[in-house]
């Protein structure tokens, strides 16, 4: 299980990406050129700063800064990215990897990172105690990054990088499960809704502030994982009764959040 460094991470690598989530809903791809050029010479000057004041700093000079401008910072560059799903789009990068015996595409590991903030950032995760590792290590658990048709024990088809049935993708409102900026999204969005489940379902409990920020991620691999009828089995004090396929989930996701956090430290950091 998480540890409290586990679940909070390196300092570093949060403060840098609490840094790009900033600009999320602020940025929109429309501006004009002279403003934009005002907004570079006076980001310029706060290289000297820290992360966090090199975005404001972004912000306050151009809300409206597009994702083409060449902005002064590392920092503000990539806040810059986050301005819509088009442009976010337009900076995923695919590599050549096999899958069996089939030659396929995965994203790289900044796009992996890139997505991951982006999502929960759009998703509000922070607001259940999650956080853009959480979203890298259930992606990570369910296809490894990789695009793929998998079939559950009901028989139905899951597609894409978060394995949504179709039933599922409707009730979420995700249009293309194909589409990684779509479904991403709408992994981030189902997290967020297992959490609050979890939250209830662990309210009995007598747990530490760290026991129960595990717990909410446990609840978030069954909630993802199971069925209404398998999830309703959980009650927060039985995990190690879960079905193997659950538990494994659960490691999973813990092993793949905390790898998106070194991932996070040294191409970030």
């Amino acid at each position: 299980m998480q540890t409290t460094q586990a679940i909070t991470f390196r300092a570093t690598s949060l403060a840098v990406l609490g840094a790009l989530g900033i600009l999320t809903s602020q940025l929109v791809p429309s501006v004009d050129t002279t403003d934009a050029a005002s907004a570079v010479a006076r980001t310029a000057a706060a290289t000297r700063h820290t992360a966090a004041a090199a975005v404001a700093a972004v912000t306050a000079a151009a809300p409206l800064a597009p994702p083409a401008v060449a902005l002064a910072t590392p920092v503000a560059k990539a806040a810059v990215k986050f301005a819509s799903d088009e442009a976010l789009r337009a900076e995923m990068k695919w590599v050549p990897v096999r899958l069996g015996d089939e030659k396929t595409r995965t994203l790289d590991e900044s796009s992996r990172l890139l997505l991951a903030q982006a999502a929960a950032r759009k998703a509000g995760l922070d607001e259940v105690g999650l956080g853009f590792e959480d979203v890298y290590g259930l992606i990570q658990a369910e296809t490894s990054w990789i695009p793929r048709h998998g079939k559950g024990k009901n028989g139905v088809t899951s597609l894409g990088l978060a394995q949504f049935e179709p039933g599922t993708a409707k009730g979420l409102g995700l249009k293309d499960p194909h589409d990684p900026v779509q479904a991403v999204y709408a992994a981030a969005v189902n997290m967020k809704h297992g959490a609050e489940w979890a939250e209830d379902k662990i309210a009995h409990l007598q747990l530490t502030p760290e026991q129960r920020a595990e717990k909410i991620r446990e609840g978030v691999s069954v909630y993802y994982n199971l069925s209404v009828k398998g999830r309703n089995k959980w009650d927060g004090a039985n995990t190690a009764q879960l079905p193997v396929e659950t538990r494994r989930h659960i490691r999973n996701v813990r092993e793949g959040a905390e790898k998106a956090a070194d991932l996070a430290d040294d191409l970030l950091g």
